[in-house]
């Protein structure tokens, strides 16, 4: 074998410009290959995280609560009774947040809109603070009760600025309209459609927009050691809460708010739990993921195909001018399974060490790329869910792309390398040209 190798490792020098243009190919549609896996889990990668910043966690246990049939509101009572239950059946368990969920309308002097009211308390949210990227004001003054934190598309529509004021209006859980006067502390960048209609204020101004009692909060987002575990959380969570006797909504694959309304239409008073992942809260923007794996999957073929197309002529042509060497080679004794080992050893050695310099060459400008941080424009921010490019390239992404790479020019070379194969030493001694 090591034989056939060096022979592979010989035809190939001894052919330097042709070995060289199959090659760059086949290291450039690795580098792009890698490109679009970087892009495919960069996307992947900040949905996630922006999702189970600002509206998630790995698991939700969040609730809905009803005084009469047509009133609902997205409300928990008495959560530190069931913050004690979760904290003794979830080992996995990493950090709880609690956070205030309602539907609210905040007016300025000229403008007003619906938003998605969030309450949490910024101080005990480390991570909220990575995520958030400030346009101005300051993050600290969202601690300080009526305070409000817009994106900067909210701020623009409602014309408001750092310092200015608006009425937030809000209906109570006994479905009393209320109002609560903030001061815009804070305005971020935006980051797609999650911060097209959230804002947040500090759990004590939600509190006191819905008059609620202190131990009342609109969702527990649990934070898990490993996220792969949240199905099973859930799962166990759902089973343990039903055995304490709490009363439990239909799993839905939708966020809350899409929620409320059908909650709205059923047929019961009192409170129910709802216990979902963070798939389930992002269901209107998964569709992002799917399409854009679908559309890489899509240049992976075409790419393929490209190359293939290009490595059989080539190959073809390697054929043509060494019909002589394997006739010559069959004649001296040379068995067939013999010649097609010495092709496919030839193209598996330009594969692995093109892909592997193309997936080098992709490693390096995704990183480029990550380190001039490049704005993309507003619409293209709807589907990232960020305002900067992120391409995220681990180990396993460049395993594949040069696995993927190798073994499919590999496969591709043993056709012309069967024929070769079976070539008649006469014939093939005798050819010319």
């Amino acid at each position: 074998m090591l034989q056939f190798l060096l022979l592979a490792v010989r035809n190939l020098a001894s052919h330097r410009r042709r070995t060289l243009m199959l090659g760059g190919a086949m290291a450039g549609v690795t580098a792009l290959l890698l490109f679009l896996l970087g892009l495919s889990n960069g996307v992947q990668s900040t949905i996630l995280q922006s999702a189970t910043t600002l509206m998630s966690g790995h698991v939700n246990v969040a609730g809905f609560y009803k005084v009469t049939r047509g009133q609902s509101s997205a409300v928990v009572t008495h959560y530190p009774q069931l913050l004690e239950i979760i904290r003794r059946e979830v080992p996995e368990l990493l950090s709880v947040s609690q956070r205030g969920r309602g539907i609210a309308k905040a007016i300025s002097d000229t403008h007003g809109m619906q938003i998605a009211l969030n309450g949490l308390d910024i101080e005990a949210e480390p991570v909220f603070r990575q995520v958030i990227r400030l346009a101005e004001g300051n993050l600290d003054d969202l601690a300080h009760p009526g305070s409000i934190l817009l994106f900067e598309s909210q701020a623009k529509k409602l014309e408001v600025k750092t310092g200015d004021m608006l009425t937030l209006s809000g209906m109570t859980v006994r479905g009393i309209t209320n109002t609560q006067d903030v001061r815009v502390v804070a305005i971020a960048r935006d980051i797609g459609l999650l911060s097209s209609i959230t804002v947040f204020v500090p759990n004590a101004t939600l509190r006191a927009l819905y008059q609620l009692h202190d131990d009342a909060t609109g969702a527990l987002l649990l934070y898990l050691r490993h996220l792969d575990d949240a199905p099973a959380v859930q799962q166990r969570l759902r089973q343990v809460l039903a055995s304490a006797h709490y009363e439990l909504i239909e799993e839905e694959q939708q966020p809350y708010w899409q929620k409320l309304e059908l909650v709205t239409q059923d047929d019961w008073t009192g409170q129910r739990l709802d216990v979902t992942t963070w798939k389930d809260e992002i269901a209107f923007v998964n569709w992002t993921s799917g399409m854009l794996n679908l559309l890489s999957f899509a240049l992976m073929f075409v790419l393929i195909v490209t190359i293939a197309v290009g490595l059989m002529n080539t190959l073809w042509i390697a054929i043509r001018e060494r019909t002589q060497e394997v006739g010559t080679l069959r004649a001296i004794g040379m068995q067939r399974s013999r010649v097609v080992l010495m092709f496919a050893l030839e193209a598996l050695v330009l594969s692995v060490m093109s892909a592997g310099a193309g997936a080098v060459l992709g490693t390096i400008l995704c990183a480029i790329l990550n380190a001039l941080q490049v704005p993309v424009p507003h619409a293209v921010q709807l589907f990232l869910m960020g305002d900067r490019l992120y391409l995220r390239v681990d180990a396993e992404a460049a395993l594949f792309s040069i696995t993927l790479i190798s073994t499919c020019t590999t496969a591709i070379a043993l056709i012309p390398s069967f024929l070769a194969a079976r070539l008649k030493p006469v014939t093939a001694m005798h050819h010319a040209g």
